[in-house]
């Protein structure tokens, strides 16, 4: 999802000298070919998150398009305050990318895992944000983000997420995608970690399970109308996120329930508190509640 992100972003500062690329430190390798060919559009401002939403900020104000990038969990928490103030209180046209979504830095701890940005962020008028699954979707939510007049986070994984979608589709900001239809239970979810729902639940459809699938890409603006037809069409709804349950998805979605009047079986399933644990990715999500295991387990209950 990285590489899809850079490519983008690469070819973006190419057609359009307003786009500048800002990291503070993290990622100056990754960024070695978009640093050789726009010297000029490329800023490495140090260990400096706060500041470089500022900077952002500031660019932004005098016509240019920055796209300010580094570990999620440094940006989410350390330069809140600079994002809510700075960035969308004067609603500002900054780019902020996240990557290291969830608990994708697995082997560096909590202190690294963005598993409560989305609950932070999604306080926050004028700000929309973005959690592609794929690194198809990554580039589709990078081009969206560029032709949107206005602050955006963006949420991304690493490098080793397989793609979802097996031909074109259109990616519009505020649209969920559904991804399997079926009428006895819907699973939504956020992020790469749709890839595990999809795993889980193309199994389960093999055991006659009728299992819809939605992508919410889009954490806000919320599409709301993608989870009503949920809620009209399906006997109970699932969330899965790899975040914690408060704030995240999970909420998201109890919200358009509790607000739509209809009731329906309801769970959600995603992290109860920090993140614990190290190793693989795959270790740390079964540590923590969000593995396939866990996953197939929650699906087969609320089946019941």
């Amino acid at each position: 999802m990285r590489s899809a992100y850079l490519e983008t972003l690469h070819d973006l500062a190419e057609k359009d000298k307003r786009v500048y690329a800002l990291i503070s430190d993290n990622g100056a390798i990754v960024y070695d070919k978009f640093r050789a060919d726009f010297p000029k559009q490329y800023l490495n401002l140090g260990i400096s998150e706060a500041n470089m939403i500022g900077m952002a900020a500031g660019m932004a104000s005098c016509g240019k398009i920055p796209f300010a990038y580094t570990i999620g969990a440094f940006l989410a928490y350390r330069a809140f305050e600079f994002i809510r103030n700075d960035v969308c209180l004067q609603n500002q046209n900054v780019k902020i990318v996240g990557t290291g979504a969830g608990e994708v830095y697995s082997a560096l701890g909590p202190t690294h895992h963005s598993t409560e940005d989305l609950g932070g962020l999604r306080a926050l008028p004028n700000l929309t944000i973005l959690n592609p699954a794929s690194p198809m979707e990554v580039k589709k939510a990078t081009l969206a983000a560029y032709e949107y007049d206005g602050p955006v986070y963006m949420r991304l994984g690493t490098n080793r997420e397989a793609e979802i979608y097996k031909e074109n589709y259109d990616f519009e900001i505020g649209k969920g995608i559904t991804l399997r239809e079926g009428n006895d239970l819907t699973v939504i979810s956020t992020g790469n970690i749709c890839n595990d729902v999809l795993a889980v639940t193309d199994d389960l459809t093999t055991k006659n399970c009728s299992i819809r699938v939605l992508n919410i890409h889009t954490l806000k603006p919320f599409d709301e109308e993608l989870v009503k037809k949920a809620i009209d069409e399906t006997r109970a709804i699932l969330t899965v996120e790899d975040h914690n349950i408060i704030g995240g998805i999970g909420s998201a979605v109890s919200e358009v329930i509790a607000e739509y009047g209809k009731g329906i079986k309801f769970e959600r399933l995603g992290l109860h508190s920090f993140s614990k644990g190290y190793g693989s990715h795959e270790e740390v999500k079964i540590a923590n509640g969000v593995g396939r295991t866990q996953i197939r387990e929650a699906i087969l209950q609320m089946m019941e």
